[in-house]
């Protein structure tokens, strides 16, 4: 049986036509529901949802096309857009019985998480995302040599077919490197959580590609569309991001402001699995931000 996180109780929920997402939820009092980052599913939130969970409710979904929720295909390039996941998101907390609600996202959570704050100020009362820059930031920043370290972005960039078939080749590889890589403690990830990652994984390489896909064409228009119009995070705003010191290359916390005016920006000493291999820090943030 794989793991899943104690005490919360898991549901479907229909977030769209056709599709259903999965989540656990557990809990009681205010609302906040936390997103994942790839290449993860919800359990990456087991740490933090069982200490927020003892005064509010805790709602942990896989996104569209990963985990258990549901993989549709993507004919136009629309399906895995940012602004639909976040539309999954709100559809969800309603269906849940939340018309508002705080929303903390990782990696590519955090990527869904800003969307939302974005289309759906009215609903999103407070904001945090984990080691991520903004979709259209992250693309301004990296360059040269450096941007090596994001070569999958590059890589599920490209037109539907080569990305598909050269990480379906070898999927846990593919995926494995980023949990090492990414990981400074390994030990925070273990084995039967390894495990389920992988198997999510292995099972969603199209719906994962096509998430990245849509960061390297819709997302960027929709962020531009934002930025040139001046749309802004009203609500309260939390960053987490690793400690990279002097090689980060560039004012993470400045380029956080000129989105989101009321910020809480800090840094973590860890490695990019924040929740897990720091998670007391992470629910430091967040209830410090939920007190906002």
């Amino acid at each position: 049986m794989e793991p899943r996180i104690t005490g919360f109780d898991y549901r479907r929920v229909t977030v769209a036509d056709g599709v259903e997402l999965n989540a656990a939820v557990g809990g009681t009092g205010s609302p906040i529901v936390l997103l994942h980052g790839f290449p993860q599913t919800h359990l990456m939130w087991r740490h933090v949802a069982a200490d927020l969970a003892a005064d509010h409710t805790v709602i942990c979904p896989d996104l569209r096309g990963y985990g258990d929720s549901d993989k549709p295909a993507d004919p136009d390039g629309t399906t895995y857009a940012k602004r639909t996941m976040a539309a999954d998101v709100v559809a969800l907390a309603r269906a849940l019985g939340h018309d508002r609600f705080a929303l903390a996202g990782h990696d590519r959570g955090a990527l869904v998480a800003i969307r939302a704050g974005l289309d759906h100020p009215d609903a999103v009362t407070h904001l945090a995302s984990l080691d991520v820059l903004p979709t259209l930031d992250m693309w301004e920043v990296l360059h040269g040599v450096s941007a090596a370290v994001g070569f999958h972005l590059y890589l599920m960039a490209q037109p539907p077919g080569l990305p598909e078939t050269l990480i379906g080749a070898a999927p846990d590889a593919f995926f494995g490197h980023f949990l090492d890589l990414w990981a400074r403690d390994p030990e925070a990830i273990p084995a039967d959580v390894r495990a389920a990652y992988l198997r999510a994984s292995r099972e969603a390489v199209p719906s994962i590609v096509a998430d990245y896909r849509a960061s390297a064409g819709i997302d960027v228009a929709h962020d531009t569309a934002d930025r040139d119009a001046g749309n802004r995070l009203r609500m309260p705003v939390a960053v987490l991001q690793q400690d990279w010191g002097a090689a980060l290359g560039y004012d993470a916390a400045a380029v956080w402001r000129a989105w989101a005016p009321d910020l809480r920006h800090s840094t973590v000493t860890c490695g990019h699995f924040m929740a897990e291999e720091a998670p007391a820090e992470v629910v430091k943030a967040l209830r410090g931000l939920l007190a906002a």
